[in-house]
């Protein structure tokens, strides 16, 4: 673990003034969000494919590519635009802000293993790592990065293979514990270790479609719309790779980089797991109102929080 020097505070504590315990402008406006129109990409933002190892993967940007770069990496049955509300806020602050789809998933449901040089049958962590490092290595430069869920482990994997590309690395609502990562998780932990991974993946779909986290409308329409085109295979392989994540704690924790852990105070892992992973890799902690997915709920004071730590890169 990272060692405290005298007058900082602990890693693995909400810093004062991070996650929802401040009230300000920003958690006004996440107050106010109401039903968004998750569809409507953000006013000034562009599309675009990048070329990665298993293809083309679909892509929203926003910004000056001269400036500082953030790329927002979604997880599993995610998407690019469950970051369209932070956007805005990142890139009115002088950076180029990147977010794409992973391969399988949503518009980029072409992407896959089949067209890896040579070809594979399953996704697997290599080549989620792979994309990962493909998109990051564009911009030429070191990047932040935020990275949601299941692509919280991709980025943890492609940082122990370049760390000379990470300028700072937030983990949003990360698997808090290595190997079979599900163990910890309410509703499907107790169901995880003996489903298979196509069974496991279809509870996975169905409690999402069901409507196990309350949601708007808004929101749920657009979730069950992005599913018409996720490829089942990648949330299949997926699921399997979740239940076997590698364990790189103390890769972080020797890792002089900046570290951010961003988590809903009701996220699918109970909190006492992921303040125990903070403290782990020697990050700093916010933990904002809501779910698995403050990119969402709690938007601008996550975008606050994530411009606090980039402090005058700008």
């Amino acid at each position: 673990m990272a060692a405290q020097t005298q007058g900082q505070e602990p890693s693995g504590v909400d810093p004062e003034g991070n996650g929802s315990a401040r009230v300000d402008t920003a958690a006004l406006r996440d107050a106010q969000l109401g039903d968004v129109d998750w569809t409507i990409p953000p006013a000034g933002s562009v599309t675009m494919r990048i070329p990665v190892p298993s293809g083309q993967l679909a892509a929203l940007a926003m910004g000056d590519p001269d400036d500082p770069w953030i790329v927002l990496v979604p997880g599993a049955t995610g998407s690019k635009e469950d970051f369209s509300l932070m956007m805005p806020d990142l890139a009115g602050e002088g950076f180029f802000v990147l977010s794409y789809d992973l391969a399988g998933q949503y518009e980029s449901a072409a992407a896959g293993p089949e067209k890896l040089v040579p070809p594979k049958r399953r996704y697997d962590y290599e080549l989620f790592a792979g994309d990962f490092l493909a998109v990051i290595e564009a911009a030429g430069k070191p990047v932040h990065i935020v990275a949601y869920s299941f692509a919280a482990i991709v980025a943890q994997i492609a940082f122990s293979k370049r760390p000379d590309l990470f300028k700072t690395l937030t983990l949003l609502s990360c698997p808090p514990e290595p190997g079979q990562s599900f163990r910890g998780v309410s509703r499907i932990g107790r169901f995880s270790s003996w489903a298979n991974d196509r069974i496991g993946a279809a509870l996975l779909i169905w409690g999402i479609r069901r409507g196990f986290v309350p949601v708007p409308k808004g929101r749920r329409r657009f979730v069950n719309y992005r599913f018409r085109f996720t490829r089942r295979a990648s949330v299949r392989d997926i699921y399997g790779l979740m239940k076997n994540a590698p364990d790189l704690r103390k890769l972080l924790a020797d890792a002089a980089l900046p570290k951010f852990v961003a988590v809903g105070e009701h996220d699918l892992w109970p909190l006492h797991l992921h303040r125990r992973f903070a403290q782990a890799i020697g990050a700093r902690i916010a933990v904002y109102r809501g779910g698995h997915s403050p990119c969402e709920t709690s938007p601008h004071q996550f975008s606050r929080d994530l411009l606090v730590l980039y402090g005058k890169d700008s």
